[in-house]
């Protein structure tokens, strides 16, 4: 169940990442049969935002591409067919530099960037997908010989920067969790930061409202919790400002009740399943902690040292 969500927040996210710096189209069909490219981007000659501020991301945006961000390693066929979209992409824009009759050359064509949690060995091999020796680019870039114009970029190989913080985002298991830590933990002033984490909180709710959870959702879902609660305690705290300005605190303040609430509720159904009285028993307590210790307490302890440790029968 967790393909489809990560497919919508992958191209929510980098969406959001490469608008300021030009042309962003998600869900771009190209011919001859009807497929779509998961992300297309175009650089503007003069980017609102200094690419730089994106790290490797906004080294890759450098010129036209393609981004095709998968959740799980890609297979072969699936590689072929990110780069038949490419040789598609290539062809129209050719078709299109000739109707307006001006030149076309090979510093014109795009570049396919697939986004891989992990490459295996058999997987780069199998496209002769080499490091770059200039030291241009970090270990986890790959890149396929040189007319194909595509890299395979293993996220989890990619060294745990700042310059990469926003591709190891797209990762998964511990790679992506400890990115979006960081992410979580950045300034409240940061220009990305906001914007992210509404993004993020979005695909945890999206998660937690699915029918049938995996253990691999369950997993995802908790990983994205810090970061979710996070913004909702401080998405809370401005309604609290802004109530306090116009007379309306006493109505904020219940209304961050129900909204810790709930969101207690959830990460306890998440971890135990639907909550019985006992678990029940133990909400209102939970909800005097402060945001932070009350995120781990949820996270680490288990049922029973929940229910020993703030007053819930045992059994």
């Amino acid at each position: 169940m967790t393909r489809q969500p990560h497919d919508q927040f992958a191209k929510q996210y980098l969406e959001e990442l490469l608008a300021p710096l030009g042309q962003v189209e998600t869900s771009r069909e190209v011919s001859p049969e009807v497929r779509q490219i998961d992300v297309w981007f175009v650089p503007a000659p003069q980017p609102a935002t200094d690419p730089q501020v994106l790290g490797l991301l906004g080294k890759m945006a450098a010129t036209a591409s393609l981004f095709e961000p998968f959740r799980n390693a890609p297979t072969p066929e699936e590689v072929l067919d990110c780069q038949s979209k490419l040789n598609e992409v290539r062809r129209d824009l050719r078709r299109r530099a000739r109707r307006e009759q001006r030149p076309f050359s090979e510093t014109d064509w795009p570049r396919l960037w697939v986004l891989s949690p992990s490459c295996s060995a058999r997987l780069l091999n199998g496209f002769g997908a080499k490091l770059d020796e200039s030291g241009n680019w970090p270990a986890g870039v790959y890149f396929l010989p040189e007319f194909q114009k595509t890299a395979l970029v293993a996220i989890n190989q990619l060294p745990p920067t700042q310059e990469t913080l926003w591709l190891r985002v797209l990762g998964k298991e511990k790679t992506q969790e400890r990115a979006i830590n960081e992410l979580a933990a950045l300034p409240q002033g940061h220009p990305l930061r906001t914007g992210l984490l509404e993004l993020i909180s979005n695909w945890r709710m999206t998660l937690e409202t699915t029918e049938n959870l995996t253990d691999e959702d369950r997993e995802l879902i908790m990983k994205l919790s810090p970061a979710y609660l996070r913004w909702r305690e401080e998405t809370l705290q401005e309604g609290r400002q802004e109530g306090r300005q116009e007379g309306r605190q006493e109505g904020r303040q219940e209304g961050r009740l129900e909204d810790r609430r709930e969101m207690v509720e959830n990460l306890l159904r998440v971890r135990f399943g639907s909550p019985d009285d006992q678990l029940a028993g133990i909400v209102a307590p939970l909800l005097q902690l402060p945001a932070e210790e009350l995120t781990r307490l949820l996270l680490s302890l288990s049922r029973e040292e929940l229910l020993e440790r703030f007053g819930g029968p045992s059994g």
